[in-house]
């Protein structure tokens, strides 16, 4: 009886000693998973959300859908390959303009735009679409002339046309010097003006100017038939708009934060006292 006993023992000893590793191994490794795998989750969505193009307003292939008026001012900002440019754009200098500038913003008209003819001392001009489909449609939409209120001076921005009145489309200049003497008189009505990153618009590549006999207005063409692609294969150093978008209007952040102030001066008790002063200065 008593071997039986020893041996019963000596079993439930060994036992012992092997199950508790068992049961520690997988606590461990389950531990390892359920840790990593949130913080996976949580960093490709902020990713996502960073990269988002800004939403779009009107169809570009339809221009009855880009009638909308204008603010009275209001500006834009062409991110493009050498750095940000900020338009004012005033609607009084030249409405008709002003109201197609605004809505081909809204409608990303501008996305991958590229600046094909670029003359030192003279303009940057911009304005055909990347994408063939939009520029027949807007090819022959044109506006009615905007009589001319400003000048073509360093800096501000007008629409290019031909020599025949209501021409202006789609395309459009960054005047680089003072231009007024030669383009006032022909109907350029500027409708905005450049109040940040002119010295970017100075950089703008000029290279390919010596091609086409040291104006390079003959790409006009063939970038509107064949596009993006075939300006990226063709002449890749030409700079480009990547995106424009309409800045927030700077009054209204100013209006907001004067509305405080006015009330906190009109509950304080002080403002009941100094109104004799405001009448003795009116008598005056």
């Amino acid at each position: 009886m008593k071997p039986f006993i020893l041996s019963v023992t000596l079993c439930a000893a060994v036992l012992a000693q092997t199950t508790p590793p068992a049961t520690k191994a997988p606590a461990t490794k389950a531990a390892t998973p359920a840790t990593k795998a949130p913080a996976t989750a949580t960093k490709a969505p902020a990713t996502k959300a960073a990269t988002k193009a800004p939403a779009t307003v009107g169809n570009l292939l339809d221009p009855s859908t880009l009638k909308a008026t204008a603010p009275a001012v209001f500006k834009v900002k062409l991110t493009t390959t050498k750095g940000d440019i900020v338009i004012e754009v005033h609607r009084d200098w030249a409405p008709r303009g002003a109201d197609r500038f605004y809505n081909l913003v809204r409608a990303g008209f501008f996305t991958d735009v590229y600046f094909f003819r670029v003359i030192p001392g003279f303009m940057c001009q911009f304005g055909i679409s990347s994408r063939p489909e939009v520029s027949r449609v807007w090819s022959s939409n044109n506006m009615i002339d905007d009589p001319v209120k400003q000048s073509n001076t360093r800096g501000m921005v007008t629409y290019a046309k031909t020599g025949a009145p209501n021409s202006r489309s789609t395309q459009l200049f960054i005047n680089y010097g003072d231009n007024a003497a030669n383009l006032d008189s022909k109907d350029f009505a500027p409708f905005g003006k450049v109040t940040e990153g002119m010295e970017v618009a100075d950089q703008f590549f000029s290279g390919y100017n010596a091609q086409f006999g040291g104006d390079s207005s003959g790409l006009q063409g063939p970038i509107a038939e064949k596009g993006k692609a075939f300006v990226e294969k063709e002449f890749p150093k030409l700079d480009k708009i990547l995106r424009a978008s309409i800045v927030p209007a700077t009054p209204a952040p100013g209006a907001t934060k004067s509305t405080p102030a006015a009330t906190k001066s009109a509950t304080k008790a002080p403002a009941t006292t100094k109104a004799p002063a405001a009448t003795k200065t009116t008598k005056q």
